[in-house]
């Protein structure tokens, strides 16, 4: 009992320290971390902000490359005007030229006649998502539009004046699809005045707390339920998972959370059965490349080690392998303690 009443001391002492925390974070665009990496990226998006100059932001999915370019437009010049997203992958050549450009009455069956996206986003920011999925036939549209600062509307004859910030995003490595022909370099070179790389969710794991407590109270307040705690326990599976879906599938964890708790807490059997058994173990890229095989051993070896509180007997049952086996991989791996 005395020891239950101390653990309920301290989850109340944990969630009041991060729900202090998160109180810091001002301005109608929150990004919410304390990692080294992402705080200097913050910093130099609110440097490059007032510049007005055409960023690239790249990261994997769901890492939160529109919410980067909406701080961007935050912290801009262009702030009081129209922030106007697009996703390229989202239609196909046709239907992009239209939505981008606009049309003419008359200039096909059934154009009305409207301004496209671009002109929308006049005096303000233009966000480009998944700009490399774009045809090469567009690309050069697109260049055309950020090298004139003007645009045609399909079916028009007289160009309109614009004054757009571009920010584009991708999940794709740029230089790849330059080098193989698949992306224009000219283009490129013109969204990339400044490159942000957002990390995934894996290589900063101490914002995952902070997150996890940020969509708590987005997502008890949409449903309108009181749920204000999260389980230690909880916080422990969710920081040794590797979220190959990033904050958004972080935000889809605790949104599902905050449906099926029936209390003031998320515990674990809130949690979906693959994270809570911490069996979905997902291989990524390091630092642009595949990691070796060496890499993911020491890993799976640190994990299996963290979860057996460092019993190398009980982690090397884990394993599969012998004692003596398990510690020629230790100091192979430089993972010997003292």
């Amino acid at each position: 009992m005395v020891g239950a009443a101390l653990d309920k001391v301290r989850l109340k002492r944990e969630n009041h320290a991060l729900r202090e925390q998160l109180a810091g974070f001002q301005g109608r665009v929150r990004i919410i971390s304390q990692d080294g990496r992402m705080l200097k990226l913050l910093e130099m998006a609110r440097q490059v902000a007032p510049s007005g100059c055409n960023v690239l932001i790249t990261g994997e999915s769901g890492t939160g490359k529109e919410l980067f370019a909406r701080y961007l437009h935050e912290h801009g010049s262009r702030r009081d005007g129209p922030f106007v997203a697009v996703n390229c992958g989202a239609f196909n050549e046709e239907l992009l030229a239209n939505e981008l450009f606009g049309n003419e009455k008359g200039a096909f069956t059934g154009a009305t006649g409207k301004p496209g996206l671009i002109e929308t986003a006049n005096g303000g920011t233009l966000f480009l998502d998944e700009v490399t999925e774009m045809s090469t036939a567009m690309q050069v549209k697109l260049l055309r539009v950020i090298q004139e600062r003007e645009v045609l509307r399909l079916g028009g004859t007289v160009p309109v004046k614009i004054d757009v910030r571009v920010c584009s995003a991708t999940n794709r490595d740029v230089p790849e699809l330059v080098a193989s022909g698949r992306f224009r370099q000219d283009l490129y070179f013109r969204l990339n005045v400044v490159n942000l790389h957002i990390p995934p969710l894996s290589e900063r794991r101490g914002d995952i707390p902070l997150l996890a407590y940020h969509f708590l109270a987005k997502c008890a307040a949409l449903m309108r339920k009181d749920v204000r705690e999260i389980d230690p326990q909880v916080l422990d599976l969710l920081q040794a998972y590797d979220f190959p879906g990033n904050v958004r599938e972080l935000e889809n964890i605790v949104e599902r959370g905050v449906a099926l708790s029936s209390g003031p807490g998320i515990g674990p059997g809130q949690l979906p059965d693959d994270l809570r058994e911490l069996s979905l173990r997902t291989f990524r890229k390091k630092e642009g490349r595949m990691p070796t095989l060496d890499e993911q051993e020491r890993s799976y070896i640190e994990w299996v080690l963290h979860e057996t509180n460092g019993n190398q007997t009980l982690a090397a049952q884990v394993l599969g392998i012998d004692r003596v086996s398990l510690w020629r991989r230790l100091k192979r791996y430089e993972l010997e303690k003292g």
